[in-house]
């Protein structure tokens, strides 16, 4: 008995012990490329910073990029991932940021008067975020009036696209097969079969021949290359791989190790046609098969997601709508780039710092305040931001479902067209950006419009 109250005494104390609690005017979840800019972007605007990380290191997933490609408009230069990240490694430990590596956020809490006061006392009457983490070291809470999510994206799985046949060993996304060739140098296989055409897929397709892997081709389901035309050069046309279009892998056939993969053409709705199935002999099947925003976090703090991008829904300064809590990278929506992740990044911590000291995320003080949301139209597969909070220059992004050779953006409210782009040539795998005048705006609110239309409408040429 007195050993079971020596527990219970522990127990209570435990219970009622304080966790520790540090503050900061900005935290920032992620410490990959998205999460890095953001905070050196908030540091640079006078902001104490902190930057949590998962993983061990900062970098994110370009520690596993190993090929070039990166830096060209941000550092006017070739990189690879590693080269890429490294540079932003080095400016980070140059400043005051405070790290928390190998730590894992358990929740964020967001209320008036939440943990400990704001390390800038003038910050107005913001809530406080309280960001709840776990390391090695225990749990420990960090508070700011601004937070910053910058989690990243995770690849899509065989359960979620649901491929029929037996579950054998030899099947992995494109990213773990690269991360286990990269890094932890070990070989996924000796004849693969890439499903979906995505940057990633062209990329290990690449990566696996040069490791001595055959590549039996990349099928993709769409009519067209989801991935950047300069990869399907390099990585495919370049090495003779094969890309199989509007095909797909209907059934995986093997018993302890994948020994083939059924094929087969789908028609315009998508669906396999019968009598085109075809066997193609593998050991290993690498899905390329989309990204999905780390937005479990987003959701538990009250986030709203955008059902196209599953990302957070956001206004021009990238402020989601819980109030000092902003978006940025991939976790807001799948770039491209990520010369374009850090430039979006930069908006982000920027208006973090803005928010957290005080001053106005998204307009100066000439700019009127409004409420107006942003929808996609014609063959936009989403537009961002998707509401406007200000009558302010605001940058536009979205992405187009289906190439097509000429098309216009045009810009609608209150049934009036607003703006109307040049005709040109898009495709899905680039991310696409222009400018929104305040003085169309403007124009959207004498209408007493209470939406704005993205509309990418194809043109039949002369």
């Amino acid at each position: 008995m007195a050993t079971l109250d020596m527990r219970d005494e522990r127990a209570e104390a435990g219970a009622t012990e304080a966790v520790q609690t540090q503050a900061f005017d900005v935290v920032v979840i992620g410490g990959g490329p998205a999460g890095m800019a953001a905070a050196l972007a908030a540091q640079k605007a006078g902001a104490q910073v902190a930057i949590v990380e998962r993983e061990q290191h900062l970098g994110g997933i370009l520690r596993q990029c190993i090929h070039p490609g990166f830096g060209l408009s941000h550092f006017k230069q070739e990189l690879t991932g590693p080269e890429y990240a490294q540079r932003f490694i080095d400016q980070v430990r140059a400043t005051d940021i405070v790290l928390f590596l190998d730590s894992m956020v358990l929740g964020i809490d967001s209320g008036e008067g939440a943990g400990a006061s704001s390390v800038n006392e003038g910050a107005g009457d913001a809530a406080v975020h309280t960001v709840t983490l776990m390391s090695r070291a225990g749990m420990l809470q960090l508070t700011g009036r601004a937070v910053v999510l910058a989690m990243g994206c995770r690849e899509r799985t065989r359960s979620e696209i649901k491929i029929p046949g037996s579950r054998p060993a030899g099947v992995f996304t494109a990213g773990l097969a690269q991360r286990y060739i990269n890094i932890e140098n070990l070989k996924p296989g000796s004849r693969a079969v890439i499903l979906g055409s995505g940057d990633i897929g062209l990329i290990m397709a690449r990566r696996c021949t040069l490791e001595g892997i055959s590549v039996e081709g990349v099928y993709e389901l769409m009519p067209y290359a989801n991935g950047l035309r300069r990869n399907v050069k390099n990585c495919l046309d370049d090495f003779g791989i094969p890309l199989h279009l509007s095909t797909t892998v209907t059934r995986v056939i093997g018993h302890d190790r994948v020994e083939a993969v059924e094929v087969s053409q789908v028609d315009e709705r998508l669906a396999p046609i019968a009598g085109t199935e075809r066997i193609v002999p593998c050991n290993t099947l690498l899905l390329s098969v989309g990204l999905i925003p780390e937005n479990e976090l987003s959701v538990a703090a009250g986030v709203e997601l955008d059902p196209r991008t599953r990302g957070a829904v956001v206004d021009q300064s990238l402020q989601t709508g819980v109030p000092g809590i902003f978006a940025c990278g991939n976790v807001l929506h799948v770039h491209d780039l990520a010369d374009n992740v850090t430039t979006e990044s930069e908006r982000a911590g920027a208006a973090a710092a803005a928010w957290a000291l005080g001053g106005d995320a998204g307009a100066s003080a000439a700019d009127t305040a409004c409420e107006l949301t942003v929808s996609p139209a014609g063959i936009a597969g989403y537009a961002l931001p998707g509401r406007i909070t200000a009558v302010t220059l605001t940058k536009l992004t979205f992405r187009v479902r289906q190439p097509v050779d000429a098309a216009r953006v045009r810009i609608l409210a209150g049934g009036e067209e607003l703006f109307a782009g040049k005709v040109r040539a898009f495709k899905p795998s680039v991310m696409e950006s222009f400018p929104l005048p305040a003085k169309v705006i403007q124009r959207a609110l004498d209408l007493s419009a209470s939406e704005i239309i993205l509309s990418v409408d194809p043109v039949e040429e002369a």
